[in-house]
């Protein structure tokens, strides 16, 4: 499976709030983390427990794709996310990809 596949996966799985789905995109290993910060979350168990919240917290949660740049391994989203009618995030992800799974994903955020 290419970068571009599995990001595209994922990105499809977030929107359906489909979490099964969207973690088996994800290394064990993988680590999130803001642009140039520490991680704020690492391995499956980490990432299940966020996603598992947010999809909990906002259930009209959506990410519309606005653009994205592949470079080899890498992808880069960029992201018009609508959590709810009040509240809208423009957001980058920077994911990095190894062995067909999402291994890094660096997040800017912009409100």
């Amino acid at each position: 499976m290419s970068a571009v596949d599995v990001v595209q996966r994922q990105l499809d799985a977030y929107n359906a709030q489909n979490l099964d789905a969207f973690c088996a995109c994800f290394a064990d290993d993988c680590i999130l983390s803001e642009l140039n910060g520490a991680a704020t979350q690492q391995g499956a168990a980490a990432i299940r427990q966020r996603y598992q919240t947010l999809f909990e917290s906002y259930p009209e949660n959506h990410a519309a794709l606005v653009t994205r740049v592949v470079v080899g391994n890498v992808v880069i989203d960029h992201e018009d996310i609508t959590r709810s009618p009040s509240e809208r995030i423009n957001a980058a992800a920077i994911y990095t990809v190894r062995d067909g799974l999402i291994a890094r994903v660096d997040f800017v955020r912009a409100p």
